[in-house]
């Protein structure tokens, strides 16, 4: 098991004025609770509370990197209800967990625009744009999970009413554009540049053989922010390669079920099982492997900032890179055979067998000779 590395108090009490940070101040100050965890079973169902400022519910889902670069949290707006009106300087993603409604976005300029939501649809937020949100269910509330890389930014000003009053119009990033939320955008390469995804459940996805199992991906940049998301698909009873990456990124599970191993270098992996609704974040530079176990496709979300990409000199994410050339992944070839035996008993308890050699074959047309023992 990982040790936590506990000191004596002692040396504990020469750093106890940076255990807490203007952020994570502030979250307290908004009356929420931070959840330090990498691994939440059911977004749907997780505690919220009172949210006055917001006038919703919400919590804070934060495990690493909520002191520095980006965070999580989930909100839920009331059975016909609404949110209160919000701007901010920093960058917000939004995935619909539950319900339908719809979300105004305008400037200073006067420029007013607004779009409707369901159940699995994906936007942002453009820049220090006044938004709100508006529950189109008069008997149900409706919730979502959203992602920002408002730590950094509130560590850096500290001055609340500064980050979340100033006055100014970032019109590089929206200028009250009529089809800023049309639903539509330009796809270059494995990257669709859009704000809006209506259905992303969905969403048709780009062959993606890198990662392994035949899966599907595709990578977003939303609202010209720096955050950046992407959502990978694997089909029934294979699995994908094991990779690590920096801190922050929160996958959230959008459809399938299976389960996750995750360890870091040198130990034994832990297993976390997960269907629609879970979230799991995996800790920085810990590996980890998504298995799907289920009769449909496995599909997720990946809500991230971008310091969680280590790229090589060519700009590609280490992450897609085998360890034999340098890279951070993990090839199907040089998996622990622990990863096989627990992947077929898995299977077994559903009566169903695993669907990998093709994938296994597949690897072996370029794969690189070895260099060190994973």
């Amino acid at each position: 098991m990982t040790q936590d590395a506990i000191v004596s108090e002692e040396m504990a009490k020469k750093f106890a004025t940076e255990k807490e940070s203007p952020y994570t101040n502030w979250v307290r100050g908004e009356g929420l609770d931070i959840i330090s965890a990498h691994y939440i079973a059911n977004l749907h169902t997780v505690e919220l509370k009172q949210w006055a400022r917001r006038g919703g519910r919400g919590v804070y889902i934060n495990h690493e990197a909520s002191r520095t670069s980006n965070d999580c949290y989930v909100c839920e707006i009331p059975a016909g209800g609404k949110l209160a009106p919000q701007r901010q300087l920093f960058e917000e993603m939004i995935y619909v967990l539950d319900g339908r409604g719809s979300t105004a976005v305008w400037n200073d300029a006067g420029h007013k625009i607004t779009f409707e939501w369901n159940k699995g649809s994906l936007f942002a937020i453009p820049l220090n744009c006044h938004h709100q949100h508006f529950n189109g269910q008069g008997l149900a509330p409706a919730r979502f999970v959203a992602v920002t890389n408002g730590p950094a930014i509130i560590n850096l000003y500290e001055e609340i009413d500064f980050v979340f009053n100033t006055r100014h119009d970032f019109t590089n990033r929206f200028a009250g554009e009529a089809h800023y939320f049309s639903n539509k955008g330009e796809q270059k390469g494995l990257l669709l540049e859009t704000n809006f995804v209506a259905d992303a459940i969905n969403l048709p996805l780009i062959s993606a053989r890198e990662r392994g199992a035949g899966g599907g991906h595709i990578r977003f940049s939303m609202a010209k922010g720096s955050m950046n998301s992407h959502i990978s698909q694997f089909p029934v009873a294979t699995y994908k390669k094991a990779h690590c990456h920096g801190p922050g990124a929160h996958v959230i599970v959008m459809s399938g079920e299976g389960y996750t191993l995750m360890w870091p270098e040198g130990e034994e992996p832990r297993r976390y099982e997960w269907r629609e609704g879970t979230m799991i974040v995996p800790p920085n530079l810990w590996f980890h492997q998504h298995f799907n176990t289920g009769t449909t496709p496995g599909r997720y979300l990946a809500f991230k900032h971008e310091v969680v990409s280590i790229r090589n000199a060519q700009g590609v994410p280490k992450a897609w890179i085998s360890r034999r050339i340098g890279g951070d992944q993990i090839d199907y070839a040089d998996e622990k055979p622990v990863v096989r035996k627990l992947f077929c008993e898995a299977l077994a308890k559903r009566d169903m067998t695993p669907r990998m050699e093709e994938a296994y074959k597949a690897e072996l047309a370029d794969l690189p000779p070895p260099r060190n023992a994973v």
